[in-house]
């Protein structure tokens, strides 16, 4: 038992109160005094790592991940039977819960009979693989989780693998299993064979299964076997995981996995202790990221221990066990804290590179500032070094122009968590279209590629395939299935730019489709992901019903009366390739005579409104998103139309200079 629940349970205890003359909150403070210059070692009263595990949830997105740590949670008995407890209890960001994918990667405890199980929820998207990765190094086992009617898919295949080539020994719950028309044998194959495409090791390759529901709360040895409740999920944790490799003695060591912030005490770097202990008021060092740079010294002021879904103040973090500490100016992930300063750095999980870029820039047009609170270069800049520490995927660089800055990441959706995260911390910015990271490998340019998993009904299989095409995809793979058909597909990442909304015009919304990075290979050529032009506001100021009843004839509009709107501004889509200059804020010339007929009602049809994941793939290079707290507009790069017309026509002779230099 961790020493500070010891004193805990201690402070609690009824004791005459007249004989010792203390009030109850003054004993406790004593008692919590008294444990920090305790003349016994507290490692006595410690969990040993013996009786702790240390377990990752993985799994595809929306196999259930979340869930199934609501239900462990409560099987535990750490909750009051009458306490409420939202669903997706670990799900704490906003983002989270309005979306209902996990995002960020979270860690809590139970206590169960006398162990202590760490465990880690992680999300299940592609984008936010980086998440599953860095985790790798803090547990000891995973539980991998597959549904019962789909089986292991694209993510499952990543977090498998990141598994696998850290040795980590895998419990797999074949999961939602009171859907209809599961298949769970056919799964539990798939799951074998995916073991034997990543070279799992025997031990790997014999990983328990386990079938149940963890909605409904019950689990099974076998796919027809008797229901029973979490706590064998536990039971089976505590036999097929192994105990972390920690040793008791010694100096402390620990490998910073993930970094948390505190209103109090500011950056928590949070890890498993894989050596020694650390409490309050220790002097620990935080060596540096290379060889060269100065470890430096740190006074521990708080350590943390994560149980159920909140964090306590602990006395002492022993080996073994996860814990966070905090005393730290800066920190980042992959960085070892040790009690010595000349103490071996611990080696770090390799994270795979970004393969998408967005340029992030200060908002210069007409409106800026109006909605926003945070609007220059300098807090934007600040922004995204603060996520740069906290994700390991992101990296950010400057770029030629002043307050433009590239940031780098695994996918449009990643960013757009970002930039969404920023809108509502107040934040204006400018969001350029996502490009892919090229590269030169001698005098061939290399871009990255994809596998593509799709899933559709009969009836739209041409379309999706002719879509495929256009973006410079190759089916490999084709099963029929039920009336429905599962693709695999080689694509470029330019082409996965915009294919979500896509395929879900395509298919009425019954396709699902996943992706994950497989190589850089020679560059496909030239792609037009869209083939309709815009709508450009040529006049500042606010729309009218007058002219945008013209304009929608045009094409579709993407405002709405009363909308303020600048010069640049996209305003619509034309059904065209090129762009068209129109005035929405042309008001009708009232005179003294009457019209003929009666005027005609205007009906204006209601505006497309985007969404920023779906405004940041509609846009074309020479284009911007506008995002504020309140708004999310889309315009030109260049406002002016004198300006933009200028730089077409020089692009236009470079390319001609270049064919015929080739020529």
């Amino acid at each position: 038992m961790p020493a500070s629940t010891v004193f805990a349970k201690v402070a609690s205890l009824p004791y005459p109160q007249g004989q010792l003359g203390l009030s109850k909150p003054s004993f406790a403070k004593e008692v919590k005094a008294a444990s920090l210059r305790a003349p016994f070692p507290l490692t006595d009263l410690m969990t040993p790592p013996s009786q702790i595990r240390n377990i990752a949830i993985i799994a595809h997105v929306d196999h259930g991940k979340t869930t199934l740590v609501d239900s462990l949670l409560r099987a535990s008995g750490n909750f009051r039977e009458n306490q409420a407890i939202a669903e997706r209890a670990m799900d704490s960001m906003d983002l989270e819960r309005e979306k209902g994918i996990t995002i960020k990667a979270k860690n809590t405890s139970v206590h169960w009979n006398d162990h202590i199980i760490n465990i880690v929820d992680t999300p299940g998207h592609a984008d936010f693989g980086g998440e599953v990765e860095r985790v790798m190094k803090m547990v000891d086992g995973v539980m991998l989780v597959v549904d019962a009617y789909e089986g292991p898919q694209a993510q499952t295949r990543f977090v498998l693998k990141k598994a696998m080539q850290q040795g980590i020994k895998p419990i797999v719950l074949i999961n939602k299993m009171d859907r209809p028309h599961i298949k769970p044998d056919e799964v539990h194959d798939k799951v074998l064979e995916l073991l034997m495409e990543l070279d799992a090791t025997e031990e790997q390759f014999n990983a328990p299964f386990v079938y149940g529901s963890a909605r409904a709360g019950w689990v099974s040895g076998s796919a027809d076997g008797e229901q029973k409740d979490m706590t064998f999920l536990l039971e089976q944790i505590v036999k097929h995981i192994p105990a972390p490799k920690a040793e008791l003695e010694g100096s402390f060591e620990m490998l910073v996995s993930n970094i948390d912030w505190d209103n109090f005490v500011g950056r928590v770097a949070i890890g498993k202790v894989t050596r020694g202990t650390v409490k309050l008021g220790d002097r620990v060092f935080l060596l540096g990221k290379t060889p060269e740079e100065k470890p430096k010294a740190i006074k521990v002021t708080k350590v943390f221990q994560y149980t159920t879904l909140t964090t306590s103040d602990s006395v002492e973090g022993g080996a073994g066990d996860i814990v966070g500490i905090s005393g730290f100016e800066d920190v980042d992930i992959g960085q070892t804290v040790a009690g010595a300063a000349d103490a071996p750095a611990l080696p770090f999980v390799a994270i795979d590179p970004p393969t998408i870029v967005m340029q992030f820039a200060v908002n210069d047009g007409p409106l800026a500032g109006r909605e926003g609170d945070h609007v220059t270069s300098r807090k934007i800049r600040d922004r995204l070094d603060r996520e740069q520490k906290m994700n390991v995927t992101i990296s950010v660089s400057d770029t030629d122009l002043a307050g433009i800055f590239d940031v780098s990441a695994r996918g449009a959706m990643q960013i757009a968590i970002l930039v969404e995260q920023m809108r509502r911390e107040g934040f204006e910015v400018l969001v350029s279209r996502p490009m892919v990271i090229t590269r030169k490998e001698g005098d061939v340019l290399m871009e990255p590629f994809e596998t593509l998993y799709v899933d559709v009904p009969d009836d739209y299989l041409g379309g999706v395939m002719k879509t495929i095409s256009e973006r410079k995809g190759r089916i490999e793979d084709m099963n029929a299935h039920g009336g429905r058909t599962s693709l695999q597909a080689y694509i470029p990442t330019r082409g996965l730019i915009g294919f979500e909304f896509e395929l879900m015009n395509l298919t009425s919304g019954h396709g699902i489709h996943s992706h994950l990075f497989r190589e850089y290979a020679p560059h496909a050529g030239h792609m037009q992901t869209r083939n309709t032009g815009t709508l450009v506001s040529s006049e500042s100021g606010e729309a009218t019903s007058y002219a945008l009843d013209t304009i929608q004839e045009r094409g579709k509009l993407f405002i709405t009366s009363g909308d303020q709107v600048y010069e640049g501004m996209i305003v619509g889509e034309n059904p065209r390739t090129d762009d068209l200059p129109v005035n929405p804020c042309r008001s009708k010339q009232l005179t003294n005579f009457r019209a003929a007929g009666s005027d005609k009602g205007i009906q204006l049809t209601p505006p497309i409104k985007f969404g920023l994941e779906r405004a940041i793939e509609y846009i074309a290079p020479d284009e911007l998103v506008e995002a504020t707290p309140k708004s999310i507009r889309l315009r030109k790069r260049i406002l002016d139309s004198n300006v933009r017309l200028r730089e077409r026509k020089r692009l236009e002779a470079e390319m001609e200079a270049m064919e015929n230099g080739n020529a």
